[in-house]
């Protein structure tokens, strides 16, 4: 039966929005590399960064009517995560949706499918990750599910879940860790803060990561040219 679920659990909104300050790449490492959606879903138009709740869209192939309904539901910073239940390129997302979902507090859109009017929505600023881009239209005939888990891009989604997205791709953090994550990031960041440091001071990352006895316990010998001629 196709369900709506209203006012889900999400995390505090507070704890989603500090991921803002970090990028893709260090939360996923922070959270022992998982979390990661499959990198097939890129931004519409670079330099967007968000980090809010998963407002989760079961929706069928070609059909985005259930995407009209979730706009009801959307409360400020949640980001609409959208996966079709079976393979679609179809442009789901378009310039007036947006519209409507920016008005609602969405702070962007991660859809496993297509999106279109690009022009328009890199003009607003609105986000977007998607699968592809086309002008394919869709219909308002079948069904879906809204707030319910759904699989987006290879990851399981839950409602209220953390959505962190940038140039880099697009990865999850379940709520019930999230607050674990976001030190983890912290943590994560302040490291590579010191090591940029050291870089820039002109040290090898082969001493400054202490790369050196693993790369000889693996057998790794240097030798002059002199001694391989």
């Amino acid at each position: 039966m196709p369900i709506v679920v209203r006012n889900p659990l999400r995390t505090d909104p507070v704890v989603a929005a500090a991921f803002s300050r970090f990028g893709v790449a260090t939360v996923h490492e922070a959270q022992g590399r998982t979390g990661l959606l499959d990198p097939r879903l890129r931004p519409i138009h670079a330099g967007s960064r968000i980090a809010g709740t998963a407002l989760t869209v079961s929706v069928p192939p070609g059909d985005n009517w259930m995407i009209h309904v979730a706009v009801e539901q959307c409360r400020p910073g949640d980001v609409l995560v959208v996966a079709p239940t079976s393979h679609s390129e179809a442009g789901y997302i378009g310039e007036l949706i947006a519209t409507a979902l920016r008005a609602h507090g969405a702070l962007g859109v991660v859809i496993d499918a297509g999106c279109r009017d690009v022009a328009e929505l890199t003009r607003m600023g609105f986000p977007v990750w998607s699968a592809c881009v086309s002008a394919y239209g869709t219909v308002k005939q079948s069904l879906g599910d809204v707030n319910v888990p759904v699989v987006c891009a290879g990851q399981l989604v839950n409602p209220g879940d953390v959505v962190v997205a940038d140039d880099d791709g697009v990865v999850v953090v379940p709520q019930a860790g999230a607050a674990e994550v976001l030190e983890a990031s912290r943590q994560r960041e302040e490291k590579e803060v010191r090591s940029r440091k050291r870089y820039e001071d002109g040290e090898l990352s082969l001493d400054v990561s202490a790369m050196r006895d693993r790369l000889a316990a693996e057998g790794l010998v240097y030798v002059d040219a002199e001694d391989v001629r």
